[in-house]
């Protein structure tokens, strides 16, 4: 049971990402000063995918809770490594982004740490 809930609380925080990713693409680049943040605001406030992105890492941070009310920190906490794993699958499939052999190489990397965590 921990584990389903470690990685629903993953699952959640990499979809809030990937969402909130699909809003600021329709918001567009924000640049470093107060006029063109204000705008971002501005535009988020009616963003349905900033509001599902936030309630994706609501939900995500309290199904955190209660990953760290039932299990070590040290064995939970690597598991959020998988989130790299989705987005950048979903990324690459869904976002058209780039596709490295150093990609796959870290995404292979992070694989092999999760399992061996998972494992021990």
């Amino acid at each position: 049971m921990n584990f389903i809930l470690i990685l629903t609380g993953v699952i959640l925080n990499a979809i809030a990402q990937l969402v909130l990713k699909k809003g600021m693409s329709i918001i567009g680049s924000v640049q470093v000063d107060l006029s063109s943040i204000m705008s971002m605001l501005l535009k988020a406030s009616t963003n349905i995918y900033i509001y599902l992105g936030l309630l994706c890492y609501v939900l995500s941070f309290f199904v955190w809770l209660m990953v760290l009310s039932r299990t070590e920190v040290s064995y939970a906490y690597p598991f959020l490594s998988i989130g790299y794993i989705i987005a950048a699958f979903v990324g690459y499939f869904y976002f058209g982004e780039s596709m490295t052999l150093y990609k796959v190489g870290g995404i292979a990397l992070i694989c092999a740490g999760v399992f061996l965590l998972y494992r021990s």
